[in-house]
C-alpha cells in the first residue's frame, strides 16, 4: 500500500530514542521534552511552547486557559477535523459552526462578519449570542490542510467584536501568512505530531504562545497541575497531557529534517498541478498570494470523486474522501450552523486527498497522477 501521508523517519530518531531508554528518561520528564518546545517555539516565532500528548489536549488545555465554559459558544469552521470541535465539547460549550469558502476551503470570513454583525451583540466589553444569550468568548480558527485564510481580516473581526483568536493550527506546521508562521496570530496556537503530519512523534502536540503566564499555566494544567516539587499537593482540577520524553526525541529529529519535508511537499504538489493540469474537472485548493502553505496533504476537486477514490485505492494507493462536514455528525446536530448554501457539503462530496508522503518517489507519483487520469 502507497501510504496517504505516512512518516518518515530517516534521520536521527532511533539514536535519540534509544537514548531515552538506555538513560532511563522515557516518561513526561527529560531533556528532550524541553528541547523539542525549544526548537517549537523558534521555528514558529513564538516565546513559549508547551509540548502536550496530542493536538486534541493541546487545545483542550487552550479552552481552559482561556475560561470556556459549559454556558458558553466557540466559533469554529463547518469544514475541520473532528478534534477540533471535540475539544470544545470537552468544556461543556455549545458550537457556532461557520460554513467554508468554497475556493480555499477556510472559514468563510464574509459569513463571519454576517454572524457576528446580525446575530451576536456586544455587552461590557464582551460578545453574546442573541437568540440564546450565551457568552462567545473564543474564536477557533481552523488551518484546514496547511492552508491559512485571511488572518488580518479574521483577526480584525475578533478584535471588533471582542473574541479571543485561538488557533488550531495542528495541520499548519511550516505554513505562513505574509511571512508570519500559522498560530502566532492568535492568543495561543496548537500543532500536532500525529503519524500522518509533516512531523510526527507517533502522537503529540505542541501549544505556543507569547503569553508568559499562559505558558506556565498550560505547563502546570498539563502535568496534573501539581503544586509541590515533593509532596503530591495539586492545587486544581489538572489533566495527564504532558508529552513523554521517548516521543520528544522523535520529534526533536523531525524538527531536524523539518525544512527538507517542506521543501519535498512542495516539490509534492507542484508534480501533481504539472500532471493533472487540464485533466477533466480536476482544481486543487485555492490559495492566496499572502499565504505560503506547507501542502500537508494535496487534495483534489472533481465530480468524479467517487471514481477516483475506488481507482486509487482499488490500486493500493491510499487516498480519502475529505472529512464529513461537523454539522452532519449526529454529536453536533444540535449545534448552530451558519450558512447560506452548505458549501462544506459541496466541498466534502467532490474532494479527496492524494498520496504525498514526503519520501514518496516521482516515479510513485507519476502512477498516481496516471491512475488518477485513468477515471477521466
Amino acid at each position: 500500500m502507497l501510504l496517504l501521508s505516512g512518516p518518515n523517519m530517516g534521520g536521527n530518531e532511533l539514536k535519540y530514542v534509544t537514548e531515552c531508554i538506555e538513560t532511563g528518561w522515557v516518561s513526561s520528564v527529560g531533556s528532550y521534552v524541553d528541547k523539542f518546545e525549544k526548537l517549537s517555539a523558534e521555528f514558529a516565532g513564538t516565546s513559549f511552547a508547551v509540548a502536550t500528548s496530542s493536538g486534541t489536549t493541546a487545545l483542550h488545555t487552550c479552552l481552559v486557559l482561556l475560561g470556556v465554559t459549559p454556558n458558553d459558544l466557540v466559533i469554529a469552521p463547518n469544514i475541520t477535523f473532528i478534534a477540533t470541535c471535540n475539544s470544545i465539547k470537552y468544556t461543556g460549550a455549545g458550537l457556532v459552526l461557520i460554513d467554508a469558502d468554497e475556493n480555499d476551503w477556510q472559514m468563510d470570513l464574509n459569513l463571519l462578519q454576517q454572524f457576528l454583525e446580525t446575530e451576536t451583540e456586544q455587552r461590557n466589553d464582551v460578545c453574546y449570542h442573541i437568540k440564546t444569550g450565551k457568552r462567545i468568548p473564543v474564536i477557533m480558527p481552523v488551518h484546514v490542510l496547511g492552508n491559512i485564510c485571511d488572518m488580518d481580516r479574521l483577526v480584525a473581526l475578533a478584535n471588533e467584536h471582542h473574541l479571543i483568536v485561538l488557533e488550531d493550527s495542528t495541520e499548519a506546521l511550516g505554513s505562513y501568512y505574509k511571512g508570519r508562521h500559522a498560530g502566532s496570530f492568535g492568543v495561543l496556537g496548537t500543532f500536532s505530531y500525529n503519524g500522518n503530519k509533516i512531523i510526527t512523534t507517533g502522537g503529540g502536540g505542541m501549544i505556543i504562545t507569547n503569553d508568559e503566564t499562559l505558558a506556565k499555566k498550560a505547563k502546570h494544567l498539563t502535568t496534573q497541575a501539581k503544586s509541590d516539587s515533593f509532596e503530591y499537593i495539586h492545587d486544581e482540577i489538572g489533566y495527564n497531557y504532558r508529552l513523554v520524553n521517548v516521543a520528544a526525541a522523535m520529534g526533536v529529529a523531525q524538527m531536524e529534517q523539518l525544512p527538507g519535508f517542506l521543501k519535498r511537499k512542495k516539490e509534492i504538489i507542484q508534480f501533481y498541478k504539472d500532471q493533472l493540469q487540464g485533466v477533466g474537472d480536476i482544481q486543487f485548493q485555492q490559495v492566496s498570494d499572502d499565504v505560503n502553505p506547507n501542502w500537508w496533504l494535496p487534495t483534489i476537486k472533481t465530480e468524479k470523486q467517487k471514481d477516483v477514490l475506488k481507482l486509487l485505492n482499488d490500486a493500493k494507493m491510499q487516498s480519502r474522501p475529505f472529512w464529513v462536514p461537523m454539522n452532519q455528525l449526529r454529536m453536533f446536530k444540535e449545534d448552530i450552523y451558519y450558512h447560506q448554501n452548505d458549501r462544506s457539503d459541496f466541498i466534502y462530496r467532490h474532494c479527496l486527498s492524494i498520496p504525498c508522503s514526503t519520501n514518496i518517489s516521482n516515479e510513485e507519483l507519476m502512477e498516481v497522477s496516471q491512475k488518477i487520469k485513468e477515471a477521466f
